[in-house]
């Protein structure tokens, strides 16, 4: 498949997914509606950033408008679709519950009839670790029942695989679904925990850990995300999900040390309530990624953590 197209592709991980993309020669397009979740300017500097690697064409669309799409699809005409927009966040989604609702279950509706409409070949949609909530045993995997999130922002992901189960298994649409686990790395969104924290180290503020900073989270590398995702495009079968993650969860108060130890700061610590929504542990078992697509994640923690301070010091 030669004719890629990628929703989200202005974000931290769509970006890097058009990235490789390019890298490896494929004619892509790109679907954004530049939104102000987080600055507007750092999602046009990301595209900055994919426009170096290669030509691509860009649909300032959301995702939600379903006559935009439909002309996004139809002048491109997408073999695959990489489904990637969403609005993220687990604490922000209880804030902001019709918008969480309304562009992950209502847009990506629209993304599996688009993909319908025009004969998609593969579309894989990013869900989340966090569709695993209170229903699971360590480490996680993906045959674990998922109907008891934490979040509206989990909810909407189950949602949204649930729909597409339904388009591969009564509409022939075929469907990977990957659950990605606490990505990081260059470009990463302000609010995400290590691009957060970095910030508060390097201008000397107080770090707020939930609890006793004993929360752990799966960290994965934005590389080894990406080759997961990629890999998924040529997953076998109509319908398949899998888990993308390190599979060696860390401590955030380990995080927090090596954090500062890579910026070469001192952390300062506040401890503060843990609120609604958060899960105590992510944790993938990615024996089927493994087996059946051929997922090994390279870079370590504590060198992919060395990557993006490096990254961060460089924009100063």
């Amino acid at each position: 498949m030669d004719r890629i197209l990628v929703t989200g592709g202005a974000g931290f991980i769509g970006s890097h997914v058009a990235e490789r993309l390019l890298r490896e020669g494929k004619r892509l397009a790109l679907v954004d509606n530049l939104d102000d979740y987080y600055p507007v300017e750092m999602k046009r500097a990301n595209l900055e950033e994919v426009k170096a690697a290669g030509d691509f064409q860009f649909f300032p669309v959301d995702i939600r408008e379903g006559a935009g799409l439909r002309r996004a699809f139809e002048a491109f005409q997408p073999e695959a679709v990489i489904h990637l927009a969403a609005r993220a966040g687990v604490r922000r989604s209880f804030e902001q519950p019709e918008a969480y609702t309304s562009l992950n279950v209502l847009g990506t509706t629209q993304v599996l009839e688009a993909c319908r409409q025009h004969g998609v070949q593969r579309l894989v949609f990013a869900s989340s670790s966090s569709v695993y909530g209170h229903s699971s045993v360590a480490p996680f995997r993906e045959d674990a029942p998922i109907s008891h999130p934490l979040s509206i922002y989990a909810a909407t992901k189950a949602a949204g695989e649930a729909l597409a189960f339904t388009y591969s298994h009564a509409l022939g649409l075929p469907v990977v679904c990957v659950r990605l686990f606490t990505v990081y790395g260059p470009r990463q969104r302000p609010d995400l925990a290590i691009r957060k924290f970095a910030g508060l180290i390097l201008e000397g503020s107080e770090v707020p850990l939930f609890g006793n900073g004993s929360l752990e989270r799966d960290f994965t590398y934005i590389d080894d995300t990406v080759e997961g995702i990629l890999l998924a495009l040529r997953a076998p079968g109509s319908f398949d999900v899998f888990n993308i993650g390190h599979a060696h969860p860390v401590r955030v108060s380990e995080m927090v040390d090596l954090l500062g130890r890579a910026l070469g700061k001192p952390v300062r610590r506040k401890f503060v309530a843990t609120p609604p929504g958060e899960m105590v542990l992510t944790h993938a078992d990615i024996s089927k990624a493994r087996d059946v697509l051929g997922y090994s994640p390279k870079v370590s923690f504590e060198d992919g953590i060395g990557r993006f301070a490096e990254w961060l010091k460089s924009r100063a």
